[in-house]
């Protein structure tokens, strides 16, 4: 399947492009492809996974391999076109949310003896799986959840 991403500027209306379609019969809203979806444009909405952005999704697939139910495929229709500055902004709120969440926790657990947590989600080591990483000159740890977002 050859992928081509429709990238253009913002305004650009509908193209003819790929683009994430997601099976709702087949979805249980387990919530494993919002991490891969680095753009945002994958949402839980009444429990089921929605692409809420068409603008936001590359049509990459990236989330794809995430889904245990192969709810999502790849599909060629009109959609709207990929904007690079909306996806910009889409990260950059993104990582508001995420340093909010790390302060939160990380106000918590200095009044705790709490271990080690996600520095990218605050996900602790009782929840979830964590990898401890290099950045900069310290040692710092990471879900697998947000683990796909940090190598891409």
């Amino acid at each position: 399947m050859k992928l081509d991403m429709a990238r253009t500027v913002s305004g650009a209306g509908k193209t003819f492009r790929n683009i994430i379609k997601i099976d709702e019969e087949l979805c249980n809203g387990c919530g494993n492809c919002i991490s891969p979806c680095a753009e945002g444009a994958i949402k839980i909405i009444n429990g089921k996974a929605k692409v809420v952005f068409e603008e936001l999704c590359d049509g990459l697939g990236a989330c794809l391999p995430s889904c245990p139910t192969g709810a999502l495929t790849i599909e060629k229709r009109k959609a709207d076109a990929f904007d690079d500055e909306k996806v910009k902004q889409q990260q950059v709120k993104q990582q508001q949310v995420k340093q909010q969440q790390v302060k939160q926790h990380q106000d918590v657990s200095e009044n705790e003896t709490a271990g080690v947590f996600c520095f990218s989600c605050g996900e602790t080591d009782e929840n979830s799986y964590l990898i401890a990483v290099r950045k900069g000159s310290k040692t710092e740890w990471i879900c697998t959840k947000c683990l796909p977002r940090l190598i891409h």
